[in-house]
């Protein structure tokens, strides 16, 4: 059968006449045998405008499975990549040999879901060492930019060589996109921001993406990175890959499936710190109890005469989209979230985390909460660094930094510590406000469950009794 030729051009896969014209006549010399598989595939669709076959990056690598199995061959011009001179020094330990042995049985596709602590970079790192091609990383934040950038250069930059390591080889420079550096290397590490901004033009320069807490592209602008990226091998790492939005079949289909999967409890004791959760529960004051029934009473009379139960997030956003032109709508959002204000900000929190502090007095304790009100609050009372997306990045490497050496024993933040910080001596987590999103949950218990030596974690979960967010610490669980 006529072959084609497979280009890349602009997030796009262009299929042409091996003559590589751009008219009609093109197609036809392709053969009406060929044209007909092109036209049989339903991830391929006719260019008007060029005469060709278009198909989006991500399925490049179907595509060619496709073609090869209907017996057209293919001048492929997508890629001109290096092989890679690599070598790291890590050894896998025996759960995370399986997990990359599953995601490269998987046709080296597909998310790993391991717990916080466990050591997903590493297995990122062994599966760039294994295909030795030009690799794209991509993460969520900074701090994370940081840290796959300082592992990225101690396994494979070439300053590497003579450490008495042992390795060998390597890449000349360590690519950055974020951070307020934009350099392309053959390894590149990129935040999820940068990667949207530039996917399009990077499409054909890896072999390999990697993402990092890939849940993130689960979002929708996220997703066109990986729809702009031809690189056929893809990994993602997470500690929960389900969003409750069902977004992770989306990045099923754009990374692969989950082919790994190893829970904390499978590790703990051994790879990461035992550990316990003890929920506290504790009673709203007379008067946050008199405000938190008038707001929840406004809240659930507009539900029952709206015919909204809020069993879904969708329910969620028809409440969100009223509001904007029916003020009852808007009456009864402001409400709940005045509601939910008084019950995870209530006085007896604090007295119930004064009380935590002075018993583990001399461990190592971080603060989650859901609002910057009672983050800056917390900081003021218990004279305890503060972290929130008002914090600047050297604000915050500073702090992060100080708990890691032991001058802070203490930090209080709101979601922005869930991911991407490494704080290793931390064994005593305090969650006075959160979602019901198990991902938070995890991440959080996560932040206090790398080993140590004798080391117990210890998570406290404080919650306001006869309120709603009983029901939202049941569903995190």
């Amino acid at each position: 059968m006529t072959g084609v030729t497979l280009a890349f051009e602009d997030g796009t896969i262009r299929i042409d006449a091996p003559t590589g014209g751009d008219s009609t006549a093109a197609i036809d010399e392709v053969g009406a045998d060929t044209e007909s598989v092109l036209a049989g595939l339903s991830f391929v669709e006719r260019d008007p405008r060029s005469g060709t076959y278009r198909t989006p990056a991500f399925r490049y690598a179907e595509l060619r499975d496709a073609l090869s199995a209907a017996g057209v061959t293919c001048d492929d011009q997508v890629f001109d990549l290096p092989d890679l001179d690599l070598d790291s020094a890590y050894e896998l330990r025996g759960y995370q040999r399986d997990a990359l042995d599953a995601w490269r049985e998987n046709g080296n596709r597909g998310v790993l879901e391991l717990p916080t602590g466990s050591g997903k970079t590493v297995i990122g790192l062994a599966a760039i060492e294994a295909l030795r091609t030009p690799t794209l990383v991509v993460v969520p934040t900074i701090d994370l930019l940081g840290q796959w950038r300082d592992e990225l250069e101690t396994e494979f930059g070439e300053e590497r060589e003579g450490d008495g390591s042992g390795a060998a080889g390597g890449v000349d420079e360590i690519g950055q996109l974020g951070g307020g550096v934009q350099q392309v290397g053959e390894i590149t590490v990129s935040t999820y921001d940068s990667a949207y901004l530039r996917a399009d033009d990077l499409g054909d320069r890896f072999g390999l993406v990697v993402f990092d807490e890939v849940h993130h592209l689960g979002g929708e602008g996220y997703r066109e990175i990986a729809r702009l990226l031809a690189a056929p091998a893809r990994l993602g790492l997470t500690a929960t890959f389900e969003r409750p939005d069902d977004a992770h079949e989306v990045v099923a289909s754009l990374c692969g499936p989950l082919v790994g999967q190893v829970s904390v409890d499978d590790l703990a004791g051994t790879h990461l710190a035992d550990y316990d959760v003890k929920r506290i529960e504790v009673e709203l004051s007379d008067e946050e109890r008199d405000a938190y029934e008038e707001h929840q009473g406004t809240f659930v009379s507009y539900l029952t005469s709206s015919n909204l139960d809020m069993r879904s997030g969708a329910d969620y956003q028809k409440l969100v989209m009223r509001s904007g032109n029916d003020p009852r709508a808007r009456e009864a959002l402001l409400a709940k979230q005045r509601a939910r204000e008084v019950m995870m900000n209530a006085d007896a929190k604090i007295d119930e985390l004064a009380s935590i502090l002075e018993r583990h007095r001399d461990g190592r304790v971080l603060i989650f909460t859901a609002h910057n009100d009672l983050v800056y609050r917390l900081s003021e009372r218990f004279l305890i660094p503060a972290i929130t997306h008002q914090t600047g990045a050297a604000e915050r490497r500073d702090v992060l930094d100080k708990f890691r050496s032991g001058a802070y024993s203490r930090v209080v933040a709101s979601n922005v510590l869930d991911e991407g910080i490494d704080v290793p001596d931390a064994n005593v987590a305090v969650v006075l406000s959160g979602s019901g999103s198990k991902r938070e949950f995890t991440q959080r218990l996560g932040r206090v469950l790398r080993p140590g030596e004798g080391k117990r974690a210890l998570l406290y979960e404080i919650i306001t009794t006869e309120t709603a967010e009983e029901r939202v610490a049941d569903r995190r669980r």
